[in-house]
């Protein structure tokens, strides 16, 4: 199986070991170049990915942050917010129906 000569954004950031963010960071600041295929999805040349690499001006970011448990239920109801509120309006109008006869 041959390899692409472009790769994708996330693909890149995981050569270089960078998050997504840094990388259209980079090329916002022109210092790599993206291309659209199709005007729809960005790539990038692998080559260029892998001479950025080697050339040592990129550091990887090897920091990884817990994912504490009250980022966990934070994000739990920010997500799941229309959820959670349409059940309880469920179950506060079954009860009313129930209840009130």
């Amino acid at each position: 199986m041959s390899q692409s000569p472009y790769v994708t954004v996330r693909e890149a950031a995981q050569i270089l070991g960078i998050p997504d963010g840094k990388l259209m960071a980079l090329i916002e600041d022109k210092k790599l170049t993206a291309y659209r295929i199709a005007d729809q999805y960005l790539r990038l040349k692998r080559t260029d990915i892998m001479s950025l690499r080697d050339s040592g001006n990129i550091a990887a970011e090897t920091i990884i942050f817990p994912y504490t448990s009250r980022e966990r239920l934070r994000d739990f109801f920010f997500y799941n917010d229309f959820y959670i509120v349409s059940a309880v309006i469920i179950i506060i109008l079954v009860a009313i129906v129930i209840f009130v006869r």
